[in-house]
């Protein structure tokens, strides 16, 4: 048996200590890309760690809940995640658009409000400003995201895209959210520690484990420092990459990419048996 990661924190500590010792009201927040899910160049390509589900499936039913948290539509995370009629997840959810959208496998369908106006203005603007910089849009529905991983610059097309795509989103009502080579214009009010404090409570979650991978993974680390001031322990854990060094920074425990979280889930899995 493996063993499990010594976080770098005694508040990382103290989390992974009550989910062992009470797996069963334990909430387990995920990110999918760069997560579960290795980073490519074209996103709609990406798929879900070839163990990742079978490590869910063995430790879903040990604990209260898995979130899958994400900026992609709940629809496409399921889709790409697999993670639709898999024996073991059957409490698995998928929180959408940051939280706007909600799947649940008990049900396997999906609720979500009205989309905001300001991206369907957004969407129609956007080829003439990106004319010729080399990046790829990814229409997400409820949101519109800038690639700019392809273009022959991937940095420099990101830092000089983005104050013209703030000002764009700022006149339609939206917020930008930056990521790993990738600028995502969206609605404002919801985001990862929105959506995971709101679940936490909804499920009276006590310890929450979340992983993540990049910068708009931050406002769900925030959220579980939020729950350690008020009594639920948490341990922060870091998807380690070399494009963001944010979580790293902040994180309890940091692992090697997805295959470091598969690794974790793993073992817990095996420790709460």
């Amino acid at each position: 048996m493996s063993s499990l990661p010594t976080p770098a924190t005694q508040a990382g500590q103290d989390g992974l200590d009550a989910l062992l010792a009470q797996p069963g009201t334990a909430l387990i927040g995920l990110d999918f890309d760069g997560t579960l899910a290795p980073i490519v160049a074209d996103p709609e390509l990406a798929r879900a760690h070839p163990r990742a589900l079978s490590a869910l499936a063995a430790l879903a039913p040990k604990v209260a809940a898995v979130a899958v948290i994400t900026g992609r539509p709940a629809e496409v995370a399921v889709r790409n995640g697999g993670f639709a009629d898999v024996p073991g997840l059957e409490h698995l959810v998928v929180l959408g658009h940051y939280g706007a959208e909600r799947w649940d496998a008990r049900s396997g369908k999906v609720t979500a409000p009205e989309p905001h106006p300001g991206v369907a203005a957004v969407r129609a603007e956007l080829p003439g400003l990106l004319d010729g910089s080399g990046t790829w849009v990814e229409d997400k529905g409820r949101a519109v995201a800038v690639h700019t991983r392809r273009a022959a610059d991937p940095q420099a097309a990101f830092d000089a895209l983005r104050e013209p795509l703030t000002e764009l989103a700022t006149r339609h009502g939206l917020i930008v959210e930056p990521g790993r080579m990738v600028l995502e214009l969206r609605p404002p009010g919801m985001d990862k520690g929105v959506a995971l404090s709101e679940f936490a409570r909804e499920i009276d979650a006590g310890s929450v484990l979340y992983a993540g991978d990049d910068l708009g993974d931050l406002p769900a680390y925030s959220a579980v420092d939020t729950l350690r001031t008020t009594g639920t322990p948490g341990l922060l854990v870091c998807s380690g990459s070399d494009e963001v060094t944010e979580l790293r920074e902040r994180a309890d425990v940091v692992v090697d990419g997805p295959e470091g979280v598969v690794d974790l889930l793993a073992e817990l899995a095996d420790r709460v048996g």
